[in-house]
């Protein structure tokens, strides 16, 4: 029992020992916190004043020196009121970084043409622990240059390319970092030739703040394919690598077709790593090597889940990159769901689906919906081409109020005309049918008359021949600074395409990106946008129903956030209202068969709320958009801009017939913006000002005939309706707010 005893005693003389020397230390360790914070203080702000001919951002980046700064803008709530590790960045002053960053701007500077700048410093205590760090920069007067002579075999460039290619011009400040992306940009140019040994230098006399600067492009040899080795690959054959880039031996080895090689390499998902290397050693003959590492070949997926209204499901998807070799791509993908419906609608969580229309009992039949898909790049042993095939079916419902059915395949044709330009020839061949009430078509399609109801509920084929092309000439995927972007579409259906819709449709819309060089601020992130549709869609002659029928896919529509942002989705052209029966007996109108038509949609008893606007589309759309975007910090910044679109009602025969183009329903919308620069893109919140106060819209109600089925009624009177809310006076303006939030810029 002593053993014990003594152990426990033991312990505690030991704690209490450590507890004393824990004591004695603590002055100590407490004075060498205070050095440290001391010596290494919290940069809480940082100004860099004075910069007016460079960059601030990029300024900024190339300094050691940074302050402390929100992790994140979704915490930046928590910013306002907790320093905590957890959502603030904490940056600490690095006097010896701090020395050196002095150097940093001055050469920072010298390589932009300001060879006199000069830097002062200062750093200012906050509070216990914080300090300010402001650079003072006086930048000088630049060294400008005076001349630009380019000396360059005018056979292999011509004036309007070298044009382009001198990103600098008499006037501006040496900037010695542009001058070489810009000796660059004409290697690159005189590679694409077939020249990959050419030379471009470049020499620099400077006097009195004034450069002459020449530019000599020296295009050595011709420089063609070699030997192609392929590394590394496993499952894939070198055939198949080699017939997927646009390398061949004895052609010329040029730039634009060793990106595009890799890119294909890449863009076929059967590569994690896909390497060219070439000798570094002048010769007309490049020998090639291509080191690749192997991803999946197969990738599957299956999940499944349920709800109280489709009981049951699942889904999956197989993929098979290369499919009997060649990287032809193979995808699957499946769903089924309303499983067990019939024995457990209307027990526990699950819901009992009411009838409809037709019996329920159709509802509680399962549906599913599965497509197929095979893709056969480098078609004929051409990298430019590629082929695809498809098919799919599909038998959906939503209880007691629609089944569709319908079956297709697709057949596709695409050629890479250029580097990111395609044109594609397509035909589809589908089937579809929606089985539904009235109610469903005016209230989900827009489409309110009787003839095309009747259409829309027989089986119909919808089998147009469509002929497209892309060109993507902008700098940045989904937030370009400059370049364009343009995309054209045309599509044929007629009895020739064996098509019970028959029509022609034409469309295409384009964006041009600009940047600006303001010497205050950043040449690079200031950006004008500009933004054009145009479309047009004619029926041709009677269908099998006897009526000429538009499918509401094929017709146009305007507003929303990728469209004109002062509207909400799709609201923008021609709309009908409608109302449910109801609220029209609660108002005091006679809602028999015979009367009802005869309600007025404008007397005061009617809420505007009580309306639901829906878009019914026309048959021709002009809308255009221009967009400026300012940055105000690292990852944010505003923008204002002005939408603007026509969607006509009206048949268009030609692009001649401009008239027909500019009637119909149109606005103009003003608005502001702010974006974040998140990783998967802009996320984008805008609010678009709508100018316009009322429309006169007919409007359509339902009534039920002598066997107690729902039909459409339109009543004779149009409803004078006003978009937005009910506020008065200044709060007015509010009512004509539309705000938008989505990921992506609008164009």
């Amino acid at each position: 029992m002593r053993r014990p005893v003594q152990h426990r005693t033991r312990r505690r003389v030991f704690a209490r020992l450590s507890v004393v020397a824990l004591l004695a230390c603590a002055p100590s360790i407490l004075f060498a916190q205070r050095n440290d914070q001391r010596e290494k203080p919290e940069v809480r702000d940082l100004q860099l004043n004075g910069v007016r001919g460079v960059s601030p951002t990029d300024l900024a980046r190339s300094i050691a020196t940074s302050e402390s700064q929100c992790k994140s803008l979704l915490w930046l709530p928590f910013c306002y009121i907790s320093r905590s590790s957890t959502f603030w960045d904490r940056k600490y002053l690095d006097h010896d970084e701090f020395r050196r960053d002095v150097l940093r701007i001055l050469v920072f500077y010298w390589k932009r043409g300001y060879r006199e700048a000069q830097v002062d410093t200062a750093v200012t205590r906050i509070r216990d622990g914080q300090v300010r760090v402001v650079f003072d920069i006086r930048e000088g007067p630049p060294t400008i240059i005076a001349s630009l002579r380019i000396q360059y075999d005018s056979t292999l460039l011509d004036e309007r390319r070298v044009r382009k290619l001198s990103v600098l011009r008499s006037g501006d400040p040496l900037n010695l970092v542009v001058l070489d992306t810009m000796r660059l940009m004409f290697q690159a140019a005189m590679w694409d030739k077939g020249h990959a040994d050419a030379q471009v230098d470049t020499s620099i006399t400077v006097a009195d703040r004034r450069a002459d600067v020449l530019l000599r492009v020296d295009p050595n040899w011709i420089t063609t394919v070699g030997t192609i080795t392929v590394s590394g690959n496993d499952d894939v054959t070198v055939r198949t690598i080699q017939n997927s880039i646009m390398l061949r031996p004895g052609e010329l080895f040029r730039y634009t077709d060793l990106t595009e090689s890799q890119r294909n390499l890449y863009e076929s998902n059967l590569f994690r790593l896909a390497f060219f290397s070439v000798a570094p050693r002048p010769d007309s003959i490049k020998n090639i090597n291509i080191e690749v590492r192997e991803a999946k070949m197969h990738e599957a997926r299956i999940a499944g889940g349920f709800n109280n209204i489709d009981f049951f499901q699942f889904d999956g998807r197989y993929t098979n990159y290369n499919t009997f070799g060649g990287a032809r791509r193979f995808d699957v993908t499946g769903a089924i769901g309303n499983l067990g419906a019939s024995g457990l609608a209307g027990r526990g969580i699950f819901r009992q689906p009411r009838e409809g229309f037709f019996d329920g009992g159709s509802f509680r039949a399962p549906t599913w919906q599965i497509s197929a898909d095979l893709r056969q790049p480098a078609w004929l042993q051409k990298p430019e081409n590629a082929l695809a095939i498809g098919g799919f079916a599909h038998r959906r419902a939503a209880p007691a109020v629609y089944i569709d059915r319908g079956y297709g395949g697709q057949l596709a044709f695409t050629r890479t005309l250029a580097p990111r330009a395609k044109a594609s020839a397509a035909y589809k061949f589908e089937v579809t049918r929606v089985e539904a009430s009235d109610v469903y078509f005016c209230v989900n399609y827009g489409v309110c008359d009787d003839e095309t109801i009747s259409t829309l509920q027989l089986h119909q084929r919808m089998n147009p021949l469509q002929l497209s092309t892309t060109v993507d000439r902008s700098d940045i995927p989904f937030s370009p600074t400059k370049g364009y972007i343009a995309r054209i579409d045309l599509e044929h259906a007629s009895s020739v395409t064996l098509s019970d819709y028959r029509y022609n449709r034409f469309f295409a819309e384009g964006s041009a990106y600009t940047h600006f060089r303001y010497p205050s601020r950043d040449p690079m992130a200031q950006v004008l946008a500009g933004h054009l549709k145009l479309g047009f869609v004619r029926p041709l002659g009677q269908g099998t129903s006897g009526v000429e029928v538009l499918h509401p896919r094929k017709r146009f529509y305007a507003g929303g956030a990728q469209s004109v942002r002062g509207y909400g989705e799709n609201q923008l052209g021609p709309r009908i209202l409608t109302i449910a029966p109801s609220d029209l007996f609660a108002a005091g109108c006679d809602t028999s068969a015979a009367q009802i038509r005869f309600c007025d949609p404008n007397r005061t008893e009617l809420d505007k709320n009580k309306f639901t606007p829906r878009p019914v589309g026309g048959t021709s759309l002009i809308e255009g958009s221009v967009e400026f975007r300012y940055p105000f910090q690292r990852k944010m910044e505003w923008a204002v801009f002005l939408d603007g679109a026509i969607v006509g009602g009206s048949e268009v025969k030609s692009l001649t017939d401009l008239t027909q183009l500019v009637k119909g329903a149109g606005a103009i919308t003003p608005g502001v913006g702010i974006r974040y620069r998140s990783p998967v893109g802009p996320i984008r919140v805008d609010l678009g000002y709508n100018p316009k106060s009322t429309d006169a819209l007919r409007v359509v109600t339902t009534t039920r005939d002598s066997l107690g089925r729902e039909t459409l009624v339109q009543l004779d009177a149009p409803r004078r309706f006003t978009t937005g809310g009910t506020a008065r006076g200044f709060w007015s303006l509010f009512n004509r707010m539309v705000l938008h939030l989505s990921i992506g810029q609008a164009y």
